[in-house]
């Protein structure tokens, strides 16, 4: 599968851990930065995986900032992402599953790795159930009209 991922400083240490983890289990990742602790603008980031996701230049995307917040407000500004801020398995993978969300927050500062890891793989390796589903994502995809 090929993620995207970014991060703002905030997000930089566990961005950088979950790059590694995914590529170790054999996803393809394209880290859109940044390369250094230097205080950047988060929405900058978010817009980049948010891009890639929504012009079908990566699978699903995963950001990471301090809290995921602002991450999740500014990823969802772009047509076609579905942004999901999760802070547990359960919550990553019903992002999947019911909102085919395609893109994962996370907040560094309120996300230990373990558990930071444990919902990436959940959120990865869920599918959408489409069915009634569908619906229900298509009525937020009139929304962006």
């Amino acid at each position: 599968m090929q993620i995207a991922i970014a991060s703002d400083h905030a997000g930089l240490e566990l961005r950088r851990m979950i790059a590694e983890h995914l590529a170790q289990a054999g996803h393809t990742v394209t880290d859109h930065g940044p390369d250094s602790g230097d205080s950047v603008d988060y929405p900058d980031y978010a817009e980049k995986v948010a891009r890639a996701v929504a012009d079908d230049a990566s699978d699903l995307g995963i950001l990471v900032c301090g809290s995921g917040v602002g991450m999740s407000i500014a990823a969802n500004k772009v047509q076609g992402v579905r942004a999901a801020l999760c802070a547990n398995a359960y919550l990553g993978e019903m992002a999947r599953a019911h909102n085919n969300a395609n893109v994962l927050c996370l907040g560094e500062r309120i996300t230990g790795v373990g558990l930071a890891l444990t919902i990436v793989d959940a959120f990865v390796s869920t599918k959408f159930e489409g069915g009634r589903h569908s619906r229900r994502v298509e009525k937020i995809a009139e929304l962006e009209n």
